[in-house]
Order: C-alpha cells, then sequence, then structure tokens
C-alpha cells in the first residue's frame, strides 16, 4: 500500500523537476525545419465537364453524364422527359434526341427508360430506372445509316 503511494508522488516530483529545469536553461529552442514543412504547390482543380460542341460524342460523354446523374438524383429519375429537358438545357439538339416510353403498353412504369442525342455519326446513349440500378451512359456508333440511335419503338419528343 505504501509502494503504490509513494509511485504516484515520484511521478508528479520528477514531472515537476523536469519542468524547473527546462525553464532555467534560459536557452531558446529554435524550431527545426522538415522537409514537410516546406510550401507544396497549389493543386490545379479540373473544370467541370462542359459542352465542347465542335468535340466528338466521347468527348461529350462526360457532360452528358453529368447531366444524367444530376436528373437520376432528382424526383423525377423515371421520366424521360425530364432527362431531356436536361440535356436541352445543357446546350444538347433536341432534333437530335430520341426517349423511350415511360409506361409500358398496359399502363405500368418502365423497368428502363433510355434516352439518346444524335451527335455526328455516333450516339450518346443513356439508360435509367428500376432494373438499371445506376444510370449508364456510353458512346456507341449511330444505326439505321447513321440516322438514329435507338431501334424499335420511341416517343415523339413533341414538347
Amino acid at each position: 500500500m505504501i509502494a503504490s503511494r509513494i509511485r504516484p508522488a515520484v511521478l508528479i516530483g520528477a514531472a515537476a523537476l523536469a519542468l524547473t529545469l527546462a525553464a532555467c536553461t534560459g536557452t531558446p529552442v529554435a524550431p527545426v525545419m522538415t522537409a514537410s514543412a516546406t510550401p507544396t504547390p497549389t493543386e490545379t482543380v479540373p473544370a467541370p465537364p462542359a459542352l465542347v460542341p465542335d468535340g466528338t460524342a466521347t468527348d461529350n460523354l462526360p457532360y452528358f453524364t453529368q447531366i444524367v446523374q444530376q436528373v437520376w438524383a432528382s424526383p423525377d429519375q423515371v421520366a424521360g422527359r425530364a432527362y431531356v429537358d436536361a440535356l436541352v438545357a445543357g446546350g444538347f439538339d433536341k432534333a437530335a434526341m430520341q426517349v423511350t416510353e415511360d409506361l409500358t403498353t398496359v399502363g405500368n412504369a418502365a423497368e428502363t427508360i433510355q434516352f439518346s442525342v444524335l451527335w455526328g455519326t455516333d450516339c450518346l446513349l443513356g439508360q435509367v430506372g428500376p432494373a438499371t440500378g445506376e444510370p449508364v451512359t456510353a458512346v456507341a456508333p449511330a444505326v439505321l445509316g447513321g440516322t438514329a440511335c435507338l431501334l424499335g419503338d420511341t416517343r415523339p419528343i413533341d414538347w
């Protein structure tokens, strides 16, 4: 029991002695410069994706994808019109777009919605819906002699 009381007292006394000796030295301690203290050059932040009017479909895929992801994060994530409207607002040509129906022939919500933008001889393609999980975007060659991106029935973009 005495040993357990002595040990804390010795530690406190040793700490007090160390502080007293350090205060009496009178020699200021100079900071030590290390390699990690050297300032690093400022890293550049890449510009956000933007429409590249004179670029290829591949050049425009990051911007197309960004717009698709923004709509996907909205309450209109399974509305084809929302994707068309957002792409038009982003500068894509509505006349070059196709979109599939939001509903099946019996009135159920479609498992997936596809939409596209014809860009030269290529297509920017998007697919969203419960069956895909996350949005899917890609570039593929145009079909039907370079005049379309989606095969089968698509809905008229008449708004």
